[in-house]
């Protein structure tokens, strides 16, 4: 348990990394001049490379251990990461950070996936996964209120470089108290990447891919990267407001996914779970998208709506995981953690050049306008490819490999 319990302190860390520069934007703007083009292109850095990695995260686990694996690459991608972005002395030393910080954090959540999926019956895995990333929310929540209030009193970079240093502490303690779960053998394992060939031949995942690349795109693309700049461009708002707002969506993301974690189970179906919670994530986009000015406080609503709904990926993750052949089980959960932070990533450059093209002199909300119907559209058809996904209800539970698709 103390293994486990440092994988969820790391992955605590690893939603801050991923949401930390919402709350500095006011502060990497003044200091560094970081327009938001460059604050769109290090976010999207940190999810680009967090995406590539997982290839060979996925090689790592089946073949090393997740043990190993996420403790190496926390200490040296993530802690490194921080102590970089903490002496930033121009925009491209931000991006830079972010990049090796995404490294570092790739396989945390992955590392805990691997374990569960191994240790754990397919029923449970969604309620596992999902706590998971609900405890792992309380990064986004550092990453508000909290992070303004520090940076405010002592100062942006020596929180950073305490960050830092708490990451090379829970780093030792993974790799200390983790214990890898036993191995199915290693024929697969010393395949390499070839095994990702034999799990993109599963047509089962194929409608699934679509739908877990953009299921979170707009909770954590907003949260993380665009709260900030819409708050301070369309409302006025200053650092602690921003804060204190982005807080309260951070609350959302995590109570959404302690709330995804048994719906599969009490409603019997992961499918329609994940189709009803994205389509009213889709209607509050399509909201904001058509009224882009709205009182402070039921933009804040709409923005919690965002949230809670982005706590699907669990769901999701389970489902696809009922296709999986055990032998490559490290690889199959990367594969489908690839899917949803390349999805992100690239939403992250996308919205910046959208933002960017869209923006009108004098008329902030335009802008914003065209953000929240980006994030919308490609998530309606997503969930029209999804309409054809085969459910895996949560009693099912696949220990063999499933039948190879036809060719």
């Amino acid at each position: 348990m103390a293994g486990i319990a440092a994988l969820a302190v790391a992955y605590v860390l690893s939603q801050f990394y991923r949401s930390f520069l919402a709350v500095l934007t006011p502060a990497l703007t003044t200091e560094l001049g970081a327009s938001t083009a460059d604050l769109s292109a290090a976010s999207g850095t940190w999810f680009a490379v967090f995406a590539l990695m997982q290839f060979a995260v996925g090689v790592w686990l089946d073949r090393y251990g997740p043990r190993r694996t996420a403790s190496a690459l926390l200490a040296i991608g993530a802690g490194g990461g921080a102590f970089l972005c903490a002496s930033a002395w121009a925009p491209w030393v931000v991006i830079l950070a972010m990049g090796l910080i995404g490294m570092g954090c790739a396989p945390i959540l992955m590392a805990s996936v691997y374990i569960f999926a191994r240790s754990f019956s397919s029923a449970r895995l969604a309620v596992l996964t999902s706590w998971l990333m609900a405890t792992g929310m309380l990064g986004n929540v550092v990453g508000a209120a909290p992070l303004a209030a520090a940076a405010e009193a002592l100062g942006w970079r020596p929180v950073l470089a305490g960050f830092g240093v708490f990451t090379l502490v829970v780093a030792a303690a993974v790799l200390v108290f983790l214990k890898d779960p036993p191995a199915e053998g290693h024929s697969a394992a010393d395949a390499g990447l070839s095994g990702y060939l034999e799990l993109l031949r599963l047509r089962e995942l194929w409608p699934i891919f679509p739908l877990i690349a953009l299921t979170t795109a707009a909770s954590v693309g907003i949260r993380g990267l665009w709260a900030g700049p819409y708050l301070v461009d369309v409302h006025g708002a200053e650092a602690l407001l921003i804060g204190e707002i982005t807080l309260f969506m951070a609350l959302a993301m995590a109570a959404g996914s302690f709330l995804h974690g048994p719906l599969d189970t009490i409603f019997g179906t992961r499918k329609w779970v994940a189709m009803a919670s994205n389509g009213i994530g889709l209607a509050a986009l399509v909201w904001l998208a058509a009224f882009p000015v709205l009182p402070l406080g039921i933009t804040t609503l709409v923005l919690v709506v965002i949230g809670i709904c982005g706590g699907g990926y669990g769901i999701l993750l389970a489902q696809g995981r009922a296709f999986l052949p055990p032998h490559l089980m490290g690889r199959g959960v990367t594969l489908l953690n690839f899917f949803s932070i390349g999805g992100t990533g690239a939403m992250q450059f996308a919205t910046g050049a959208v933002v960017t093209a869209a923006t009108v002199p004098g008329e902030p909300a335009v802008a914003y306008r065209w953000l929240f119907a980006f994030y919308a559209a490609p998530l309606a058809a997503a969930l029209l490819v999804y309409l054809v996904s085969r459910d895996a209800a949560p009693e099912r539970s696949i220990d063999a490999a499933p039948e190879p698709a036809e060719r």
